[in-house]
């Protein structure tokens, strides 16, 4: 018999009764477990940072820091996260905007039970997921393209803790040097140079570091 290791979920919204539901709505996943709660989005990345959940639901709107610019801070400093949007938006703008901030999800507040239970399984296992039968094809080209016809650099969200890694690899430092630089963990700095290369749709670091040049993030 396969045991599946335990998903260690937080929720971030200013409203009680979401916390709640969601949790009734989780708890019922057997490998599922509530860590963490967060009422604001300066209260969600100080939670995040110290719990390190696995997965995170997080209101896009919410007092005091919203939750795009939240998204952005945890995928700084903890890029091992899945970060599932939970709004009642239903704009591009909005769906391109978390996604491009880190997060690997985009829901309704009122999607079935069973979604936000194959949301987590999805984010897991590094999928995407939306609800609402949003088109996986157009979010895809919405990141790849960009919006507008500014410079390539706008189009493309690239974390302070990225561009660091990206001025590191630049000085063709190793993995590990560049580890004990940041003071982080050997893992994620593994993580972020996948998550660059993913972002940047790059098949080497010598791309990487071409569009670093191009777009004035390194000099070489």
């Amino acid at each position: 018999m396969t045991v599946k290791r335990l998903i260690k979920i937080m929720i971030a919204d200013d409203h009680e009764i979401i916390h709640n539901g969601l949790e009734d709505i989780l708890k019922s996943g057997e490998n599922m477990e509530i860590i963490g709660n967060a009422f604001n989005g300066e209260e969600a990345v100080k939670i995040a940072l110290t719990l390190k959940p696995d997965v995170i639901f997080m209101d896009i709107s919410m007092p005091v820091m919203g939750g795009i610019e939240a998204t952005r801070r945890i995928i700084s400093e903890y890029p091992e996260v899945r970060i599932i949007a939970l709004t009642q938006h239903e704009e591009n703008e909005y769906i391109k905007q978390i996604l491009l901030a880190g997060g690997m999800g985009y829901m309704h507040k009122n999607s079935k039970k069973e979604d936000f239970h194959m949301a987590v399984e999805s984010v897991v296992n590094n999928e995407r997921f939306m609800s609402h039968n949003l088109s996986f094809n157009i979010l895809d080209e919405m990141l790849e393209k960009g919006s507008g016809d500014g410079p390539e650099r706008e189009k493309i969200h690239l974390t302070r803790r990225e561009i660091e890694i990206i001025k590191n690899l630049a000085q063709e430092k190793s993995n590990q040097e560049i580890a004990d630089e940041l003071n982080i963990s050997l893992r994620t700095v593994e993580t972020h140079r996948r998550n660059i290369m993913q972002k940047l749709n790059a098949k080497s670091i010598v791309s990487v570091l071409k569009y670093a040049s191009q777009n004035n993030l390194v000099d070489l």
